[in-house]
């Protein structure tokens, strides 16, 4: 296991029949029935349930469960699997990962491809976290931040980000030497279509080259698409997925109710990084 302490930053083993994990200290924490830890001290919350609401969490299970994503899941897979080629259990660890879709399809194809993966992931949202833990119980799961990963230092061949906060020192942190990092970001028409339909003045995202101390940027993969829908639940779904959710003035959720249709451009733009070798 590589989740640490949150406490003391100490090692977490194994004890009351795998039922819990405590450290040196004997700081201890039960893993939850679905088989997660809850590594989120209150001192590292912002609020009394962090993190996407239920309604958010089920809102993005239904929408890349359908498939809209699926592009960008295996543009993923390709990625890790290019970039783990000749190691042997790969430790890969997934900030930000949500309900566990990306987490969770990472996971199998890298074990069909014999690179026997041991997989981890955590995220703010105890909820996600419930959800990704119930369904993918291969994967080890966590509620923490990404502001101070419970994770040991250099422990990770690969992590991974999609559309996550990034807090660069401690994914380096936590990474290897050598070890890479995987970002997905949107890219600059993602969704446009549906901004379209939002405001009045809609806008393009921003898109540029981003160097991290610690870190050598490898390349920009862009992966691009189409959605086209009339279905309204998976437009409100979609909706609910994204940060315009919260910040779309109520005439554009107006117009999205009634819009017959959506057509929009899709994109993300995966940014690999490799963690410097120590002198």
């Amino acid at each position: 296991m590589i989740f640490v302490c949150p406490i003391c930053n100490k090692s977490l083993s194994l004890t009351n029949e795998n039922r819990s994990a405590i450290c040196e200290n004997g700081h201890c924490f039960d893993f939850a029935k679905e088989g997660y830890l809850y590594l989120l001290p209150p001192n590292k919350k912002h609020s009394k349930s962090p993190g996407d609401d239920k309604q958010m969490v089920a809102a993005r299970r239904r929408f890349l469960e359908a498939g809209y994503y699926g592009l960008f899941s295996s543009a993923l897979n390709r990625l890790a699997e290019k970039y783990l080629s000749g190691l042997k259990n790969p430790v890969v660890l997934d900030a930000g990962c949500g309900e566990g879709y990306y987490t969770g399809r990472l996971f199998r194809f890298l074990s069909e491809h014999s690179l026997n993966p041991e997989a981890y992931g955590f995220d703010i949202s105890k909820t996600a976290v419930r959800l990704a833990a119930k369904k993918y119980r291969e994967i080890s799961f966590a509620v923490a931040s990404t502001f101070g990963i419970p994770v040991l230092s250099g422990s990770a061949d690969l992590v991974t980000d999609v559309f996550a906060p990034i807090v660069p020192s401690e994914l380096n942190r936590v990474l290897r030497p050598g070890g890479v990092m995987i970002l997905a970001v949107p890219g600059k028409r993602h969704l446009y279509g549906l901004k379209q339909i939002l405001y009045d003045e809609p806008y393009e995202n921003e898109t540029r080259e981003t160097e991290y101390p610690g870190f050598r940027f490898q390349e920009r993969v862009p992966v691009e698409g189409k959605l086209c829908t009339e279905d309204p639940g998976v437009m409100r779904d979609l909706f609910a997925m994204t940060p315009y959710f919260w910040k779309t003035p109520k005439g554009g959720c107006e117009r999205l109710e009634k819009a017959g249709k959506l057509e929009t451009e899709i994109r993300f733009d995966f940014l690999i990084y490799r963690k410097a070798a120590e002198a």
